[in-house]
C-alpha cells in the first residue's frame, strides 16, 4: 500500500533524531554521551529545522566542533550548516579561531607538551575546514597558533610536524594574498627541509613544492612557479593522499599554462579532474576546484565557450555547498564573468558577464576590507565589462558616466597591484594595458599610448618578446595607432608582430587573430596597398574557415568518460614530454 501511494515511511533512526531535536532543550546536556556521527545528525537536524541559534551555541564550542569534524563523510553537510550560521551573523569562525588560540596559549604559557600532539591535530583539522570553507583570516589564526605549538619542542618529529603546519599556513596565506607573511613561511620551510636533509629524514615534499609554486604563481613569478611545480611532480607518488595528488596536478597545470606548456597542462588538469570526480564525486568542492583550473586552461588555449560551460558547473557546485555569501563563490562568479566577457566580446551581449561581475563584487565587498588585493581582479573584470557596455550606449551622458566608473575601478585596481607587487610585475602591466584601452575609448589617445607602452615594456622584460600577454598589448597599441592616431606604418608592424605570436602559440585558427587581420586590412586600405589588401582578405577568409572547422570539431568538455591514470603513469608522461623549456 505504501508503494502504491508513493510514500515511504521514515526510518526509525530519523524519527529518533527528530524526536531528540523536538525535545532538544531537555536533552542537549545528554548529547555528549552519544557517538560523534549521531551527535552530528542531531546538529544537522537543528539546521534543517532552522534552529540556528541553538546550533550556533554548540558550534562555537571548540570541543563540540572538533567532534563534528571527525565525521569526514558528511563534510559537505557541515559546510551547509557553517555557512548558514555565518550568514545568520553568528560569527562562529571568529569564536572557534579565538577558542583555539586560547587553547594553544595554555600549552605555550605553561611550557606543557603533554597533549600537544592532540591539540596540533585539532588545529590541522579546524584550519583545514576553515580554509576549505573560505574563512581564510580565521584559518590563518588557527594555523599560526598551531605552528607555535609545533615549535615548543626542538626535536626531529616535531620538525616534521612543523613542516606540515607550514605547508598548510603557506596555502592559506597564498590564497588570502598575504605575501609578506607567505615569504616568511616559505623561508621557514626551506630551513626545516635543510635540517631534515642533514638528518636524512626528509618526508615527501610534493605538497610543499606545490605551495611554493602557488606562491610564485600568484605573485606572477612564472619561471619560479614552473620550477617548483616541476619539482613537485617529480616527488609525486600514489602513496600520497588523493587531495594532495590532485592539488599538485592542479598547480602544476596552471604553472604550465603561464609558461605556454599546453600539452603538459592538458595532461595534468584533465587527470586532476578525473581523479577529483572519482575520489570525491561530482558535488564535492574539490571537484569544483579542479573545474575552476580546467576552465582556466580552456580559456588560455582559446576554447572560450567551453571554459564558460566549465566555470558555470564549478559555480553551481560552490553555490550548492556554500550558498551565496562566500569567498569561493565570489571567485567563481568572477571567473565566469571574465570568460563570458571574452566569449561574447564580438557579439556585445554582456548581460551575463555583468551579472556575475556584480555578484562577485558584492560578495567580496561584504567579506573583505576595501583595500584587499582580491578585490583588484574583481574590479578589473567589472571595469572591462562596463567599458564595452558604455561604448555601445547611445546615450552619451550614460556612456560618460560608465566610462568614468570604469576608470575609477581600473585606477583602484592598479594602485592595489602596485602596492602588492610593485611596478615591474605582470599584474601591474595588465592594469596599465586595461587603462590604455579605456583611455582610447575616452578619446585620451596620448595617455592611452603611454599606458600601452608601459604594459609592453614590463611584459617583454618579464615574459620575453613572444609571449601571449605581449601579443595582446601589442595588438591593442596597433588598434590605437590604426583607428585613432593615424600611425599606419607603426600599426602595420605591430599587427604583424601580434599575428606572428598568436599563430605560433595557438595555430592559424586562433580566435584573437580576427581583430588583428581586420585591423591590418584597414591599415593597408589607408596606405592604398591593394596587393596586401587582397592578400590579407584571402588570409582572413581562410582563418574564418579554420575557425568554423575548429569549433565544429570541439567536443563537450564535461563528458568525463575516462578513469584517471595511475600517478606513476602521469608523472612518466609529464617528464617524457618535450623538455626544451623545463626550468631545472
Amino acid at each position: 500500500m505504501a508503494r502504491a501511494l508513493n510514500w515511504v515511511p521514515d526510518t526509525l533512526y530519523n524519527m529518533t533524531i527528530s524526536s531528540v531535536v523536538s525535545n532538544y532543550n531537555s536533552k542537549q546536556n545528554d548529547l555528549q554521551l552519544l557517538p560523534d556521527n549521531v551527535r552530528f545528525d542531531i546538529y544537522y537536524e537543528l539546521y534543517i529545522q532552522g534552529r540556528l541559534c541553538d546550533l550556533a551555541i554548540q558550534c562555537r564550542k571548540l570541543d563540540v566542533f572538533a567532534k563534528m569534524l571527525t565525521v569526514a563523510d558528511k563534510r559537505n553537510l557541515l559546510h551547509h550548516c557553517f555557512q548558514a550560521l555565518m550568514d545568520h551573523g553568528s560569527q562562529v569562525a571568529d569564536s572557534l579561531s579565538k577558542a583555539y588560540v586560547q587553547f594553544c596559549q595554555q600549552f605555550i604559557n605553561n611550557g606543557v607538551v603533554i597533549g600537544k600532539d592532540a591539540a596540533v591535530k585539532i588545529g590541522f583539522s579546524l584550519g583545514g575546514f576553515l580554509n576549505d570553507a573560505g574563512w581564510f583570516e580565521n584559518c590563518e589564526k588557527v594555523l599560526t597558533a598551531c605552528l607555535q605549538l609545533c615549535t615548543l619542542v626542538d626535536e626531529t618529529p616535531s620538525a616534521i610536524k612543523t613542516l606540515d603546519c607550514c605547508i598548510r599556513l603557506l596555502h592559506v596565506r597564498n590564497a588570502f594574498c598575504k605575501f609578506d607573511d607567505a615569504d616568511v613561511t616559505y623561508q621557514q620551510s626551506l630551513l626545516i627541509v635543510e635540517r631534515l636533509k642533514c638528518e636524512s629524514l626528509v618526508p615527501n615534499l610534493a605538497a610543499l613544492y606545490a605551495e611554493f609554486s602557488l606562491l610564485f604563481f600568484v605573485k606572477s613569478y612564472y619561471d619560479l612557479a614552473y620550477h617548483w611545480s616541476y619539482l613537485a611532480m617529480k616527488e609525486l607518488n600514489s602513496n600520497l593522499p588523493p587531495k594532495v595528488i590532485i592539488d599538485v596536478l592542479r598547480q602544476a597545470a596552471k604553472a604550465c599554462v603561464v609558461k605556454r606548456e599546453f600539452k603538459r597542462s592538458e595532461l595534468l588538469i584533465k587527470q586532476a579532474v578525473y581523479m577529483a570526480r572519482e575520489h570525491f564525486g561530482c558535488l564535492h568542492t574539490k571537484f569544483s576546484d579542479a573545474l575552476i583550473d580546467f576552465g582556466f586552461f580552456l580559456l588560455n588555449i582559446d576554447c572560450v565557450a567551453h571554459s564558460v560551460q566549465v566555470y558555470q558547473v564549478a559555480l553551481d557546485i560552490r553555490k550548492c555547498t556554500f550558498g551565496g555569501k562566500n569567498i569561493h563563490v565570489a571567485v567563481a562568479h568572477e571567473d565566469l564573468a571574465y570568460a563570458s566577457y571574452v566569449n561574447e566580446y564580438s557579439s556585445g551581449k554582456f548581460q551575463d558577464a555583468q551579472l556575475h561581475a556584480d555578484k562577485a563584487m558584492d560578495i567580496m565587498c561584504r567579506l573583505l576590507p576595501a583595500d584587499h588585493l582580491l578585490l583588484a581582479s574583481s574590479k578589473r573584470v567589472k571595469a572591462l565589462i562596463l567599458e564595452e557596455i558604455a561604448i555601445d550606449n547611445q546615450d552619451k551622458a550614460i556612456e560618460r558616466q560608465q566610462l568614468l566608473e570604469a576608470q575609477e575601478l581600473h585606477l583602484s585596481a592598479l594602485e592595489m597591484a602596485k602596492k602588492a607587487f610593485g611596478e615591474r610585475n605582470v599584474q601591474t602591466a595588465k592594469h596599465y594595458g586595461n587603462l590604455g584601452r579605456l583611455y582610447q575609448s575616452m578619446q585620451r589617445y596620448e595617455e592611452a599610448e603611454l599606458m600601452h607602452c608601459k604594459a609592453i615594456k614590463i611584459k617583454e622584460e618579464l615574459l620575453g618578446l613572444e609571449d601571449y600577454e605581449v601579443s595582446l598589448s601589442v595588438g591593442h597599441l596597433a588598434s590605437l595607432y590604426n583607428y585613432d592616431m593615424n600611425k599606419y606604418d607603426q600599426a602595420k608592424e605591430l599587427y604583424l608582430r601580434s599575428i606572428a605570436i598568436g599563430r605560433k602559440l595557438f595555430g592559424d585558427g586562433y580566435s584573437g587573430l580576427e581583430y588583428d587581420y581586420r585591423g591590418l586590412i584597414r591599415v593597408y586600405s589607408m596606405l592604398d596597398d591593394y596587393a596586401k589588401i587582397s592578400e590579407y582578405n584571402a588570409v582572413y577568409h581562410h582563418w574564418k574557415h579554420l575557425r568554423d572547422s575548429t569549433e565544429a570539431r570541439q567536443t563537450n568538455p564535461l563528458q568525463f568518460d575516462q578513469r584517471p591514470m595511475s600517478v606513476e603513469e602521469i608523472v612518466q608522461q609529464f617528464l617524457a614530454m618535450d623538455q626544451s623549456n623545463v626550468v631545472r
